[in-house]
């Protein structure tokens, strides 16, 4: 039998913290901005006073015209032409994102080759041709292709100034839709539709509740940009002497000779306009960021 002795007990010494010596906080100095700052403010005063002293501005003109029949009518067209070109483009645009992604390289193909053609030529030629489809074609039929045709009807008031405006801004407008639209879905974690699949959830469900909701966050912003886009772009319908805003600011000014205040009557619509749609992207931005960590 054996006698063993009990391990030494330690005990920790607490140690005292050493004073040392007290740290002076310093806050980073920045004089370069505050120099920024003040050039910036001086720039700005200089600029409000020039509009405000400047007789070139003609500030009664503008006020005179602001809110004229005209114009008013000149701003509804404008805004229809920016809403039925904004809900045509992005429901074709939809279509061609998800043709992109199918998996079916005829679907991809054609959906490639729209986007091609419909980036690569400008706007204003596409707006033209449709303004004169009547030239190229003189009349469209219905029936056996290069066989008998059943229906058929003269193209002359087939498409109108405001139609073939229409057309040509969706059909447009589809073509970057289609991309917006396809890498927002494809910013959506692959996972989280492999696990809606698992759970037997249907393709169009996992779509709609699932993909189209995350994506949005991606869409809005660059969704966003396009409309607003597509709204100041309108004016380049003035080629087809559409009354579009533009348009009829420059047949005032063609009559009058006031050609700076009725630009600036344009301008503050233009602007007014643009600071609602962006408002109203805030509160959609808003909506579809519950959840997110940003």
């Amino acid at each position: 039998m054996s006698l063993t002795s009990d391990p030494p007990v330690t005990r920790a010494v607490e140690k005292e913290p050493v004073a040392g010596p007290e740290l002076v906080v310093v806050p980073v100095r920045h004089p370069w901005r505050w120099v920024a700052v003040a050039v910036t403010a001086v720039l700005l005063v200089q600029f409000v006073h020039g509009l405000v002293t400047n007789p070139g501005w003609e500030w009664d003109v503008f006020a005179a015209f602001f809110t004229t029949e005209t114009v008013l009518r000149a701003v509804w067209v404008t805004l229809q032409l920016t809403f039925h070109g904004t809900a045509l483009g992005f429901a074709i645009g939809i279509v061609l994102a998800f043709m992109r992604l199918s998996a079916s390289p005829f679907l991809r193909s054609v959906a490639f080759g729209y986007i091609w053609a419909f980036r690569s030529i400008p706007l204003i030629v596409q707006l033209l041709f449709w303004f004169n489809l009547a030239y190229l074609y003189k009349e469209l039929s219905i029936g056996i292709p290069f066989g008998p045709s059943f229906l058929s009807f003269d193209t002359t008031g087939l498409v109108g100034e405001m139609s073939a405006a229409v057309l040509g801004l969706a059909l447009h407008q589809a073509a970057y839709a289609a991309e917006i639209v396809r890498g927002g879905v494809l910013a959506v974690d692959e996972g989280q539709v492999q696990a809606a699949a698992s759970l037997g959830i249907p393709r169009l469900r996992q779509v709609r509740r699932i993909v189209l909701p995350q994506a949005m966050r991606s869409i809005l912003p660059n969704a966003a940009n396009e409309i607003i886009s597509l709204f100041k772009g309108t004016s380049i319908v003035s080629v087809m002497a559409i009354g579009e805003l533009f348009y009829q600011v420059q047949v005032v000014y063609g009559r009058n000779g006031r050609v700076v205040p009725l630009l600036m009557v344009a301008t503050a619509w233009y602007v007014l306009l643009t600071t609602a749609l962006s408002v109203v992207q805030h509160y959609v931005e808003r909506h579809y960021a519950k959840g997110s960590v940003r």
